[in-house]
């Protein structure tokens, strides 16, 4: 049995650029719900982007006022509400970070981030309390069991960071016969080439605008003190890219482009940068594409296929969790900084800069000894 209070204290975001704490009820559990303790929660781009600089997005899809933050949050099962099936108390679980209808076409083939419900489609951290508070109420339906070789900061990046990657990378299919380009080396990009690595990607090249990032990239092994790097060639972002990427692939450029930054000038780069019969996913959201872009010179004739990816299916969540541990890779690599819940607001404005690999709230043997 776990001791566990009645109340809690939650973060949340104003949309100001700032973080606000509050006390929040312990509910009691519904049917098929289950509570977690928290164990780490890690910040995502879209936090930042949709909710801590500002309220983007409205009414069913909108953050909901003074809604506990944190959508990429992993933890440890300590009470099962009536009606649960599967999971019991001690268990150590991933979130899937969106909680759908469950019979919508969409929620029936996993994918719940695309559930058409309105009523019933909430995204944890937005429309219902997510990670950053000690405790948190899942749903039974929405959660997968996260193995002991996995850490619990491992776990906290599978749904939202790494399973959208994954998913991306299954989209465009990754081999020893492809050298890939990734542009955008944030935490997404940066999972990307790790995921690649272990797929088999003969060279990874990344393009990167921010001098911090670059050096994290350039320094980054696929397993600690294993000598791999993640990339074989970093290029600062600049107008010669798709020239320096041809010239790093024998004149013909990569076959599979990943672009995780939403940069405009980045997708066109990953498109002309990619080779005759060549694949590219598109995974990093929001911004538009550049003016310069001509569909017929620039992806037709040269028959590119060109992929959109969002987030991933629960059960693709599942089988990235085994590959993880037969890959032994783990996440958590990519944390640069993590902080306890009370300094939440230096965890969020870190994340904003820009200037981080991931960043984490952690709490108990997840925080820095």
């Amino acid at each position: 049995m776990f001791d566990i209070p009645q109340k809690m204290t939650g973060a949340y975001l104003p949309g100001d650029s700032t973080v606000q704490f509050k006390e929040y009820d312990i509910p009691e559990l519904k049917h098929g719900e289950v509570l977690l303790k928290t164990k780490a929660s890690t910040i995502c781009g879209s936090d930042i982007r949709c909710i801590y600089n500002d309220h983007v997005g409205k009414g069913p899809e909108g953050y909901q006022p003074e809604m506990i933050a944190g959508h990429e949050p992993c933890g440890q099962v300590v009470a099962c509400g009536p009606g649960t099936r599967h999971f019991k108390e001690g268990d150590r679980v991933v979130v899937y970070h969106i909680s759908g209808c469950g019979i919508c076409n969409d929620c029936r083939r996993g994918y719940m981030i695309s559930c058409t419900s309105d009523e019933h489609r909430k995204a944890y951290g937005w429309q219902r309390h997510g990670g950053m508070a000690p405790y948190i109420v899942a749903e039974e339906k929405d959660l997968v069991m996260l193995p002991d070789e996995l850490s619990y900061s491992d776990g906290a990046q599978v749904a939202c960071g790494f399973g959208t990657v994954y998913e991306g990378l299954e989209k465009i299919g990754i081999s020893g016969n492809d050298a890939v380009l990734i542009t955008g080396l944030g935490p997404v990009g940066l999972a990307a080439a790790m995921l690649c690595r272990c797929m088999g990607a003969n060279k990874i090249i990344g393009i990167e605008a921010m001098p911090e990032r670059i050096e994290i990239a350039k320094e980054l092994e696929l397993r600690e003190g294993s000598g791999i790097k993640l990339f074989d060639a970093v290029l600062a972002a600049g107008p010669d890219n798709v020239e320096q990427v041809k010239s790093l692939t024998t004149g013909y450029g990569c076959e599979k482009s990943v672009e995780c930054s939403a940069n405009e000038h980045a997708r066109l780069t990953a498109i002309r940068a990619t080779r005759k019969w060549g694949k590219v996913v598109l995974i990093g959201e929001g911004g538009g594409m550049s003016p310069d872009f001509a569909p017929s010179s620039d992806m037709i004739h040269d028959q590119i296929s060109v992929h959109g990816s969002w987030v991933t299916n629960i059960w693709r969540m599942e089988e990235l969790v085994e590959r993880l541990v037969r890959w032994n890779i783990h996440p958590a690599d990519l944390i640069t900084d993590r902080f306890p819940l009370e300094n939440a607001a230096e965890a969020y404005a870190l994340m904003a800069s820009g200037t981080c690999g991931k960043v984490a709230v952690c709490f108990d043997e997840e925080l820095p000894a």
